[in-house]
């Protein structure tokens, strides 16, 4: 007659205790308070750009108001409108200042993330200090070299500083090193591949994310900029949008009504970067690799 041997079981440790709800409340209280401030002055612009005159200024509520397609008549009618000409140069400066800033930050990124050469390290260096460099300090130097060659109330005053963005090297050689693999590249060299179809054919589908990215960002940037168009430009006729509703705001003081303008102005002026960023926030999805399947 056998018995069978029962082996003692180790203890179970105990579940570790549940953090206090309190706590993670925290983060979500904390994000929310953060939300509201920044969407409350775009709900008050929203709704003050709904309100006549009067309303505008006799009342403080988020309540809407009936004016809405008076203010944009009126924005449509002030000289001839002049605002529509303002909101055309800030998609050119933005559109096509991105577009090239985006370029050449693929490229400089691009090398430094790749190749390896003397002074790759002090380059990149450089570029962080101009990345950590406030705009305003280039501003004035700016104006200074283009008036050197009469390019100053040009649209190539707004457009030649933007090209070259620290920001965006330095975001595009850490995207590059991240989603192009070194492996990758030395085997479209042994293909045969040149450098300049590698960059073409095969790196730029995988740093795709990031530079759309990027070219968000400058838009962005290029078209809430106000300090370079103000003193690079005199000829409102080239002026931003941002620029000319300056002027009329300056010039509320002596005309009430065109508050409205301003206000109305303000909100039509952030449609386009609300289209901007549903238009292109799909590329964000993209498989950091389904550039070198589809290569």
């Amino acid at each position: 007659m056998t018995t069978a041997r029962v082996t003692p079981q180790a203890p179970q440790a105990p579940p570790a205790p549940r953090a206090p709800r309190r706590v993670a409340l925290l983060p979500t209280a904390a994000l929310l308070l953060g939300a509201l401030y920044c969407l409350v002055p775009v709900v008050w612009v929203v709704m003050a750009a709904t309100k006549a005159g009067d309303e505008l200024f006799s009342t403080f509520t988020l309540a809407p108001g009936t004016g809405l397609l008076t203010n944009i008549a009126d924005l449509n009618a002030y000289r001839d409108g002049v605002y529509w000409r303002w909101m055309a140069n800030s998609a050119l400066y933005a559109g096509v200042g991105a577009a090239l800033s985006c370029a050449v930050s693929a490229l400089g990124g691009y090398a430094l993330a790749v190749y390896r050469f003397a002074g790759r390290e002090a380059i990149f260096g450089v570029l962080l200090t101009g990345v950590l460099m406030p705009p305003v300090i280039l501003a004035v130097p700016q104006y200074l070299l283009l008036a050197e060659v009469d390019l100053t109330d040009h649209y190539l005053s707004v457009l030649l500083p933007v090209l070259l963005s620290p920001y965006g090297i330095y975001l595009a050689r850490i995207y590059a090193a991240a989603a192009v693999p070194s492996d990758v590249v030395e085997a479209a060299r042994m293909d045969g591949a040149g450098e300049w179809r590698i960059f073409r054919a095969v790196a730029l589908p995988m740093m795709l994310p990031g530079l759309v990215t990027i070219f968000l960002f400058q838009f962005v940037a290029i078209w809430n900029n106000f300090l370079l168009p103000f003193i690079m430009l005199s000829d409102d006729e080239k002026f931003p949008m941002t620029l000319g509703l300056y002027t009329l705001l300056n010039q509320g003081s002596n005309s009430p009504a065109l508050y409205t303008l301003v206000i109305t102005g303000s909100l039509l002026a952030i449609v386009p970067l609300v289209a901007l960023f549903l238009l292109i926030q799909r590329f964000w999805s993209l498989d950091l690799l389904s550039g070198a399947v589809k290569s």
